[in-house]
């Protein structure tokens, strides 16, 4: 059977441009193009492709030599600073897999993900809460050895040297020696030479964790192919006439799988520049917009949201952005019609999976587009809408449908857990697709839109209410800035809906004026039991809505 002529399928046309390559491979290719043009622009330095490519390849040599083999593990718990961009290839660069952690677990969360990923070397900062939890981790599992990089040492030399005297507080006192081992050490080691090996494509370049469709975290395994290509397919979509005269805005967290598809990656597959930041802080972010002439800037809503709100934004030249990616979360219309006025500049909401590589579709940066939708997939991508109830069948023709996905950007499973990989992919036709877990509407001119999470549906006597549905709604009153719904039990429907929200500045609403308003304006099914009033709403490591987390707080 022509899986092509189903109902409810959206075939993309095969593009044989894209091509399977390990990261080191493509870093190389860049990096022999410009070697002395700029990738990374940190805190007033700025660090050249050759540069980076050096001290990535030192750092191979030197994972070499300290008995790291192939498909080993090393992880990275680090913010968005240089010792990051070397490590990450670097350790690829030997053959070893990254695992990324985020550097606001605690104690027990990181030491659950090495123990599961394997990790035997972990690279951080010199960052005192940083250091803290990985030398506690380092002595409480089976971690062989710490890596710490100094954030003196990646400043300009005169910041280094007033951090050093006037803050040294936020420098942590490490204790060298051993299992410690300092990064500019390894490096200098690493710089005398050695054969590094050959990297097969098709094998696995990095853990990158995630609550997947059952909240439970997993480690899905990418390959240094997935990465490539889905850089490739994010590459492909740009508006630039010159790619490597861009600067792409480096806010978003690089141990997040979009931040390592859409801006590291990215930027690297293209030879663009990225000027970033150590975290997301609202006026640090406005200025290094302005100072580097920003032309892109992936992010999440929340994100957009804050620049929004801060003061400086009506001041700041933002004349120099062409295009504004939002992801991680559904992009309200009332942030986005806000932010494009605001700034003149388009937004276009994305999305995409850790699963799925970081990017799997995305609105057009130019031309037609679909505001609430996720836009059109990328190239070589697949798209098929599974019965919400039986995804053995395929939904009905017209009808929302679980999104399952076929591309070259798909993870191969979960690490060390083959019956959650089962559980996500599914054979149809000859294809192994991913189950995505998310709820999907696609028109005839090849748009999706998310309709919720299939885990996230309110029952309510018999009716399935879609949370998103009802928070888009709550979203249109002016009074309203962020919104959330979740489930109550309930003795006779089973379920009902409440909203949780948050108030922009200067709003005096009530939770039953709310309740009200909203009620008036939806199904009678969906009609919420209260609106609650909160001074903020929990969210991810990324910024973005929480609800597994706001269930967690209303039920214990």
């Amino acid at each position: 059977m022509d899986v092509s002529k189903l109902p409810n399928h959206h075939p993309v046309p095969w593009d044989t441009t894209f091509e399977a390559m390990a990261l080191p491979v493509m870093f190389a290719r860049t990096r022999d193009k410009a070697p002395a043009a700029p990738l990374l622009h940190f805190l007033g330095r700025t660090y050249s492709y050759d540069e980076l490519f050096r001290d990535a390849q030192a750092f191979a040599r030197a994972l070499k030599a300290r008995g790291i083999a192939a498909g080993d593990r090393v992880g990275l718990f680090l913010p968005n600073v240089p010792s990051y961009v070397a490590a990450y290839y670097g350790a690829m660069m030997a053959g070893a897999v990254v695992v990324n952690f985020s550097p606001l677990y605690s104690v027990d969360e990181l030491s659950q993900q090495v123990a599961d990923s394997g990790t035997r070397l972990l690279v951080t900062v010199d960052v005192p809460e940083l250091y803290a939890t990985a030398e506690q981790v380092l002595r409480s599992s089976q971690l062989e050895t710490l890596v710490v990089s100094s954030l003196v040492q990646m400043l300009p030399k005169l910041k280094g040297i007033a951090l050093r005297i006037l803050g040294r507080s936020k420098i942590a006192k490490v204790g060298y020696g051993g299992d410690i081992l300092a990064w500019s050490d390894l490096i200098e080691a690493g710089l005398k030479g050695g054969d590094l090996p050959e990297i097969d494509p098709q094998s696995l370049a990095l853990l990158q964790y995630t609550g997947g469709t059952t909240g439970v975290p997993k480690g899905a395994m990418l390959t240094h192919a997935n990465l490539s290509i889905n850089a490739q397919q994010t590459a492909g979509l740009n508006p630039f006439g010159d790619p490597a005269s861009e600067v792409f805005m480096g806010a978003l967290p690089f141990f997040h799988v979009f931040a390592n598809t859409a801006l590291l990656n990215h930027a690297v597959v293209s030879g663009g520049s990225i000027a970033m930041v150590p975290r997301f802080e609202t006026k640090q972010v406005l200025q290094t917009i302005e100072k580097h002439g920003a032309t892109g800037f992936p992010g999440v809503p929340t994100m957009f949201q804050a620049l929004l709100d801060h003061p400086d934004m009506a001041k700041t030249d933002m004349s120099t952005l062409k295009v504004c990616i939002s992801g991680g979360a559904p992009l309200p219309a009332p942030l986005r019609e806000k932010f494009e006025a605001a700034a003149g500049v388009r937004l276009v909401e994305g999305y995409g999976l850790t699963e799925s590589s970081g990017v799997v579709s995305v609105n057009p940066y130019e031309g037609f587009r679909k505001p609430g939708t996720i836009g059109q997939v990328v190239m070589r991508t697949e798209v098929l809408l599974l019965d919400k109830e039986d995804p053995s069948v395929i939904a009905p023709d017209g009808e929302p449908g679980e999104l399952a996905l076929h591309g070259p950007q798909i993870m191969k499973g979960y690490w060390n857990r083959p019956e959650a990989s089962a559980e996500v992919f599914i054979e149809h036709h000859g294809k192994t697709w991913l189950r995505t877990g998310d709820v999907a509407k696609l028109d005839k001119d090849g748009f999706l839109t998310i309709v919720d999470r299939i885990k996230d549906m309110i029952a309510v006597g018999g009716f399935k209410v879609f949370p998103s549905q009802v928070e888009d709604v709550l979203l249109e009153n002016d009074a309203v800035k962020e919104a959330l719904v979740i489930g109550i039990p309930d003795d006779y429907l089973g379920e009902r809906p409440r909203a949780y929200v948050t108030l922009n500045s200067n709003c005096t609403e009530t939770g039953p004026e709310l309740s009200d308003w909203l009620n008036a304006r939806i199904g009678k099914h969906e009609r919420v039991e209260s609106v609650i009033i909160r001074d903020e709403l929990p969210k991810t490591m990324i910024g973005k809505l929480d609800r597994k987390a706001l269930r967690a707080e209303v039920f214990g």
